[in-house]
C-alpha cells in the first residue's frame, strides 16, 4: 500500500551532519519505493522555497552549529496543510520547536505519529558550560517523545536507555551505509602526498564536526603517543565547527582539510590507515560506518556505533567508555604491525557489506506501518459505543 508519509526534520540535505544525511537516505528510499513523502523542514537560505514535495517554514540559526537552523513553532501552519492534504502518518525527526509543533498538530488531527531520536542533546549541555540545563533538556526530549507512538533508534543501546528512562514504544531501525560510495579501491597515493605523509607513515584520521562534545582532547592526546612510536605520523582533521580555529592555531603541522563531501570525503577515508573516534556523545555516528566501508580500522569508545559494529581486535579496537588510557593504547595497538592492520582493515569493509540502506528503510516502513494500526485500535477502542433504542 502506498503511503503518504510527512517528514519533519529541522535538518536536511544539503546541510552536511549526520542526521541530515540519515534523513536524506530515508526519503530517497521511501521514494524509491513508490511512497509520497513531503519534507517539512526550516528554510536554510531567505530565499528557499523548497521543492515542490518540500514545505520550508521560517527558521532561526542554530546556536554554536554553523549553516543550520531550528524551526520556530507552527502548530497552526501544519493544522491547515494537513487539513487540505492529510497525511497517512507525521515522523518527526527532531525535537526542536518544530517538531513539537508536529507532533501537537498530528494529534489534533488523529494522524498517527513517530518520532526519532537522533542526537543526545541533553548531554551536550555540559561541553557549552549550561550543565545545569541539563535536566531541563532531558525531561523536554522525554516530554515530546511520550506524546508519540513509536520512537525509532539506530541502536539496542540506546533503545534500552530510552525506555529506562520511561520512554515506551522504542524500536530499533539502524543505519545504513553506502559501501558503493565508502570503499577502500578509493585510496589515493596523491592525496597522502597531498597531507604531507612520507612513505611508511601512518595517517591518523578525523572526520566529523569540530567541537568540545566530540572529545577532541583525546584525539591529540592519542596522536601524541602514536608519534612518539612513528614519529612520521600526520594527524588530518575533516570538518569544521567552534574549535577549528584553535585547533588549526595550536597545531600548525597537523592538516586541517575542512569539511568534505561525497566522492571527496570517501577518498580521505580510504586514503588514511586508522580512524580516530572517542567521542561519547553519539547516539550512532555514521563516521564510524563510513570509515568501515572504507577500510579504515577504528579505534573507539565501545558505545553507539562502535559497541554493535565493532569486534575488538578484529574489525576495529574499542575501549570502555571513559577510559582513556584503554583507549590511547587500543588506537596504538592497531599501528604495532603493519600486516595486523591491513587484516583489520579486510574485515572492517568485510563486515560492512550486507549493512545497505535498503533494509534500514524497510525497516522503517514497518515500524510506521505498526503505528498505525496502534493508531487505529486507540481510535476504535476510544469510539462512543452506539446507542439502541427499543
Amino acid at each position: 500500500m502506498r503511503l503518504e508519509i510527512a517528514m519533519v526534520s529541522e535538518t536536511f540535505p544539503p546541510e552536511v551532519n549526520g542526521v541530515a544525511m540519515t534523513v536524506g537516505r530515508l526519503v530517497d528510499g521511501l521514494r524509491e519505493r513508490g511512497h509520497r513523502v513531503e519534507v517539512i523542514r526550516p528554510r536554510q537560505t531567505h530565499d528557499d522555497r523548497g521543492r515542490p514535495d518540500e514545505l520550508a517554514l521560517p527558521g532561526l540559526p542554530l546556536p554554536g552549529y554553523y549553516g543550520l537552523r531550528f524551526g520556530l513553532p507552527a502548530t497552526g501552519r501544519l493544522l491547515r496543510q494537513w487539513r487540505w492534504h492529510r497525511p497517512d502518518i507525521v515522523h518527526v525527526v527532531t525535537e526542536g520547536p518544530l517538531g513539537w509543533s508536529a507532533v501537537s498538530a498530528a494529534r489534533r488531527l488523529g494522524i498517527p505519529v513517530t518520532s526519532g531520536f537522533h542526537t543526545n542533546f541533553d548531554r551536550y549541555s555540559a561541553y557549552y558550560g549550561v550543565g545545569w540545563l541539563r535536566p531541563i533538556v532531558a525531561a523536554y526530549l522525554r516530554s515530546l517523545h511520550r506524546r508519540t507512538l513509536l520512537t525509532m533508534v539506530p541502536t539496542t543501546a540506546l533503545a534500552a536507555d530510552l525506555a529506562g528512562g520511561g520512554i515506551d514504544g522504542v524500536r530499533v531501525v539502524g543505519r545504513g551505509v553506502d559501501t558503493a560510495l565508502y570503499d577502500p579501491r578509493r585510496r589515493s597515493p596523491e592525496l597522502r602526498a597531498s597531507w604531507g605523509v612520507a612513505a611508511g607513515a601512518p595517517a591518523c584520521l578525523y572526520v566529523g564536526r569540530l567541537a568540545p562534545e566530540k572529545n577532541l582532547d583525546l584525539v591529540l592526546a592519542s596522536f601524541a603517543a602514536i608519534r612518539r612510536q612513528h614519529p612520521g605520523a600526520r594527524l588530518i582533521w575533516v570538518g569544521d565547527g567552534p574549535a577549528a580555529a584553535r585547533l588549526a592555531g595550536e597545531h600548525p603541522d597537523h592538516h586541517f582539510a575542512g569539511m568534505r563531501t561525497g566522492v571527496d570525503l570517501a577518498t580521505h577515508y580510504a586514503s588514511a590507515d586508522i580512524f580516530l573516534f572517542p567521542s561519547l556523545t553519539e547516539t550512532y555516528g555514521n563516521v564510524v560506518a563510513e570509515a568501515m566501508a572504507s577500510g579504515l580500522p577504528v579505534a573507539a569508545y565501545r558505545c553507539a556505533a562502535a559497541a554493535e559494529l565493532i569486534v575488538h581486535r578484529q574489525n576495529g579496537v574499542v575501549a570502555t567508555p571513559g577510559d582513556e588510557a584503554a583507549y590511547i593504547a587500543a588506537a596504538g595497538w592497531l599501528l604495532e604491525d603493519r600486516a595486523r592492520l591491513a587484516q583489520v582493515a579486510l574485515n572492517a569493509r568485510a563486515s560492512m557489506l550486507p549493512r545497505s540502506w535498503g533494509g534500514i528503510v524497510d525497516g522503517f516502513i514497518g515500524v510506521v506501518r505498526e503505528a498505525m494500526t496502534l493508531n487505529c485500535r486507540s481510535s476504535i477502542a476510544s469510539a462512543p459505543l452506539p446507542v439502541h433504542h427499543g
